[in-house]
């Protein structure tokens, strides 16, 4: 049996709550992801020493430039991120390239774009009519060699059914807060 805590974990934040992030698991990794509003730099860069200083992994969505220029561990591409041009050279030895998909073609992109690890979702959320599903998730799954994170809906109520699934780990907002 699979045990949640085995997994990698990474929590998507738009916010550096300090007194909250302590208190989480010592192997949850960050995403930021800001989709709202501006980004303060300075918010960045107290949320990079936090994780430096906690020996967790910080991640930032979508602009590599930005991660590289704040020594970030690496970016994480959202699936509507069609760019194959991604200039990685960064002097950083373990940068590395996350991102998303929801459908092989997507899944195809993220090859190309050199990512290391696949987000599938929205594996129990239940957005529009694109729920995955854990058979569609185990299909689209076997289509890559990438390490699969399961994303979407992820709650205690269904941790059970992602055992069933045996991803490489999973990623959530709701289920960190």
């Amino acid at each position: 049996m699979m045990h949640i805590n085995n997994l990698k974990k990474y929590y998507f934040i738009n916010e550096f709550d300090y007194t909250h992030l302590i208190n989480l698991n010592k192997n949850i990794s960050f995403i930021w992801r800001n989709k709202d509003k501006e980004t303060s730099i300075k918010t960045l860069i107290e949320l990079r020493d936090f994780c430096k200083k906690n020996q967790r992994c910080f991640y930032i969505s979508n602009d590599i430039k930005l991660a590289r220029k704040l020594d970030a561990d690496g970016v994480y591409i959202s699936s509507s991120n069609k760019n194959l041009n991604l200039k990685t050279t960064t002097s950083k030895k373990k940068f590395r390239i996350l991102g998303s998909a929801h459908n092989l073609k997507e899944i195809k992109i993220k090859e190309l774009q050199k990512t290391e690890e696949i987000f599938l979702s929205p594996l129990f959320k239940k957005k529009t009519n694109q729920q995955l599903n854990i058979f569609r998730y185990l299909k689209l799954r076997a289509t890559t060699k990438m390490n699969d994170i399961s994303l979407g809906g992820i709650n205690n109520k269904n941790l059970k059914k992602l055992n069933m699934i045996k991803p490489f780990g999973f990623a959530g907002i709701s289920y960190f807060e």
